[in-house]
C-alpha cells in the first residue's frame, strides 16, 4: 500500500557530504570532504581496555536501563570540567547527556523552533544542524560572517521584524569555515541577542583543538540571563562512534529537555558514558589533547604550505588556529561548484561552500577542505591537483 509521509518529511534533504563520501571511498581517491577525526587519534586501546574492566566489574548494570539526563558520574566530572576550562556556572545551568552533538541539535529544534519560525545562523554554517532546523519546520536566515565572526550589521537587521525562535552559532573553529569569532564580536552577539530577546545555541565541538593563539571565552560563560544553550561532545577529542555529547541548558529548561530525551532513545550508552567519565579523571586526558592537536597542526601547516605554493593566486582563505577545516575563496560571484565537480574527476573529494547555505541551490564561491582525515602525502598530491584545476577554472 502506499504510505503518505508526513508534510515535515517532505522538506528533508539528504546530506550532500554523506553522498560524496561515497565516491571518497572509491579506491584512488584522495577526500577533504569528510569531517571526521583522524583514526590515529583515538585513543583506542585505552577505551577497549576499560570497556574490559566495566564489563568485568559491572557488566548488570552496564546492560541495563540508564538515567536518561546521563550517567551520573559522567555528569559530575563534565559539570566539573567546564567550570574549570569554560567558566561555566552550574548554579543556574544543568546539564544533560544527549547521543551525540546531533540529538543537541535536534531536540533544541524540538523543542524551541515551531513551524515557520525564524532561525538565524551564520552563513555558511554546519550542514546537520541545519538539516536538524529544517526538519522541524524551521525558516532559515543566514547571516554572512567573516574570519571575526558574524557581520553585525547585518545580524542586527536580521533580529529586527518577525521573530527569532533561535541563533545558532559555531564560534570557534568554525564548521565549514575555520573561522574563529573574536572576543568582540562573541561580546556584540551576545549583546545583540539579549537587546531582542532570543535564545543563542552555542556549538563547541573543536574547541578543544586549538593548536595556536590564546583561548577565547565561550558565549555561555558570558550568559547571566539564562538564554545561551552550549552543546558539544567527545566525537572530536575520543571518538566518534562513542556518540557521546552533551547539552549546558538554563535549569528552567532541563525538565523539557529530559521528557523529550525519554522520548527520542531513552537514554545514552552507559558503557560508554562510565568510559569517557574515567577517560576523563582517571586518565591524563590533557595529554591525549596535546597530542591530537600536535597532529592536527602538521597537518593544516601541510596544507596551508601547499595552498600557497599550487592554488592560483586569485583564490584566498584564512589558515585557522584549531579545528578541522580551512574553506578557500574563489574571486566573489564565481560559484565553486565546477571546481568541486573537476576536482572530483581528477580523484580529488571537496565539498561547495552552497552545501553549507541556508539555500543550498544558490552559488557560493567558498570550498570547504578537511585536513585531519587525509595523510600527509595525500594532501600533497591532492592540494596540487586542485591547483591544477583552479588554474584551468581561473586562466
Amino acid at each position: 500500500m502506499p504510505i503518505t509521509l508526513s508534510s515535515r518529511s517532505l522538506g528533508a534533504r539528504g546530506s550532500i557530504i554523506r553522498e560524496l563520501l561515497k565516491k571518497a571511498a572509491q579506491p584512488g581517491m584522495i577526500s577533504f570532504g569528510g569531517g571526521s577525526p583522524d583514526p590515529l587519534s583515538f585513543p583506542s586501546q585505552e577505551i577497549s581496555r576499560r570497556v574490559r574492566a566495566a564489563f568485568e566489574n559491572n557488566s548488570k548494570a552496564l546492560l541495563s536501563y540508564g538515567i536518561s539526563e546521563g550517567f551520573p558520574d559522567l555528569v559530575a566530572s563534565l559539570k566539573a570540567y567546564l567550570a574549570d576550562r569554560e567558566g561555566i556556572c552550574f548554579e543556574n545551568n544543568e546539564l544533560i547527556i544527549l547521543s551525540g552533538g546531533q540529538q543537541c541539535a535536534d531536540l533544541t529544534a524540538r523543542l524551541l523552533v515551531n513551524e515557520g519560525d525564524r532561525v538565524l545562523v551564520e552563513s555558511p554554517s554546519f550542514v546537520g544542524c541545519l538539516n536538524a532546523f529544517r526538519a522541524y519546520g524551521g525558516k532559515l536566515v543566514g547571516v554572512p560572517m567573516d574570519r571575526e565572526g558574524m557581520d553585525l550589521n547585518l545580524l542586527e537587521e536580521a533580529l529586527q521584524g518577525q521573530r527569532i525562535s533561535l541563533l545558532y552559532t559555531i564560534p570557534t573553529f568554525q564548521n565549514p569555515t575555520g573561522f574563529s569569532a573574536s572576543l568582540e564580536n562573541r561580546r556584540a552577539v551576545y549583546a545583540l541577542a539579549r537587546r531582542y530577546d532570543v535564545p543563542i545555541l552555542e556549538d563547541n565541538p573543536y574547541g578543544e583543538l586549538r593548536f595556536e593563539g590564546e583561548k577565547l571565552p565561550s558565549l555561555k560563560s558570558m550568559d547571566v540571563d539564562g538564554r545561551v544553550l552550549y552543546m558539544c561532545s567527545f566525537s572530536k577529542t575520543l571518538a566518534p562512534g562513542l556518540r557521546v555529547g552533551w547539552l549546558v541548558v538554563p535549569k528552567p529548561l532541563f525538565t523539557a529537555f529530559k521528557i523529550a530525551k525519554q522520548s527520542a532513545d531513552v537514554h545514552s550508552c552507559t558503557l560508554y558514558q562510565q568510559v569517557c567519565h574515567e577517560l576523563l579523571t582517571q586518565w591524563d586526558y590533557e595529554a591525549h589533547l596535546e597530542r591530537i592537536r600536535a597532529l592536527y597542526q602538521q597537518k593544516c601547516q601541510r596544507m596551508d604550505q601547499e595552498m600557497r605554493d599550487h592554488l592560483h593566486p586569485a583564490i584566498t582563505w584564512n589558515k585557522p588556529q584549531g579545528g578541522l577545516f580551512i574553506m578557500m575563496f574563489l574571486p566573489q560571484g564565481m560559484d565553486a561548484l565546477p571546481l568541486v565537480d573537476a576536482a572530483a574527476r581528477r580523484g580529488v573529494i571537496t565539498v561547495p561552500g552552497s552545501a553549507f547555505m541556508a539555500d543550498p541551490d544558490a552559488p557560493h564561491n567558498g570550498i570547504r577542505l578537511n585536513y585531519s582525515m587525509p595523510s600527509l602525502d595525500q594532501i600533497s598530491q591532492g592540494i596540487r591537483l586542485l591547483g591544477e584545476e583552479s588554474y584551468r577554472l581561473l586562466a
